[in-house]
């Protein structure tokens, strides 16, 4: 399934780097940047979240929350958080449920051996909770600025 711009973003739960659960309706209401990415602490992730919390203060001035999505633990995700001091919340898809719903959980290659792994997404979504813009080509050190476009 392929979600695309006018489809209602599909609602989930999942815990955040803390051990709190998130759902997506929670921020009814808000406009949310749900981006997807492959591994914490790995350099275009890093690369990814940093850009993101260097323009924190402007996507929030825009109506913006950023939610990031790996299947990475809240353990792992935590010390993401401390070590790049990222003002935002990550959520631990360790099941891949919201991968799943998303269309985020794809087979990749890499030196000619295929595996399972995060595509590099990330969903606009609006207020009312439909999904607004899709950027599939996200590039890792521009980010916010593709957001705010």
């Amino acid at each position: 399934m392929e979600l695309k711009p006018g489809d209602k973003a599909p609602d989930f739960e999942v815990n955040d780097q803390d051990g709190n659960p998130v759902k997506l309706s929670d921020y009814k209401g808000k406009k949310v940047a749900l981006y997807f990415y492959p591994k914490d602490n790995t350099p275009g992730c890093t690369a990814e979240a940093c850009n993101l919390r260097d323009n924190y203060t402007e996507l929030q001035k825009q109506g913006y929350e950023i939610l990031g999505v790996s299947t990475d633990s809240e353990k792992s995700h935590k010390k993401f958080i401390e070590k790049q001091e990222l003002p935002f919340k990550l959520l631990a898809d360790t099941e891949k449920q919201i991968h799943e719903k998303y269309g985020t959980w794809i087979e990749k290659q890499m030196y000619g051996r295929k595996y399972m792994g995060t595509a590099r997404y990330t969903f606009i979504i609006d207020e009312e909770g439909k999904i607004e813009k899709v950027i599939d080509k996200v590039k890792t050190k521009e980010h916010a600025a593709q957001i705010l476009d």
